[in-house]
């Protein structure tokens, strides 16, 4: 399944800003670098995948169409799982892409 172009070209705009900012096709989706650490990906099943400081994790899955993001059946820490309909509107994009930047901000440069 391809991802949903129109969110990436969201997402583009509101990482585009960033320096060292790259894109990167993985795990049928888009991911978005950050000094080469994984801020947001923009999924083929849809929504996003936001990378979130652990610290927080339980106040980003407290929001609605948030959830644990769980890969071959493991829970994957500091991320989190975002719905389609919990970032269509703008304000809420923004709101879990500058999570996920500021996350991957947090990690030392790969």
């Amino acid at each position: 399944m391809a991802y949903d172009e129109d969110l990436a070209d969201r997402v583009r705009e509101l990482v585009g800003r960033e320096p060292g900012v790259d894109e990167r096709r993985m795990f049928g989706g888009l991911a978005m670098m950050l000094r080469g650490n994984m801020a947001v990906v923009i999924r083929g099943a849809g929504g996003l995948m936001v990378r979130v400081d652990p610290g927080e994790s339980a106040v980003a899955l407290a929001e609605p169409g948030a959830e644990a993001t769980v890969m071959r059946g493991r829970p994957m820490r500091g991320w989190v799982t975002v719905d389609p309909s919990a970032c269509a509107r703008d304000a809420d994009l923004a709101r879990w892409v500058d999570r996920g930047v500021r996350a991957a901000a947090g990690l030392p440069a790969k």
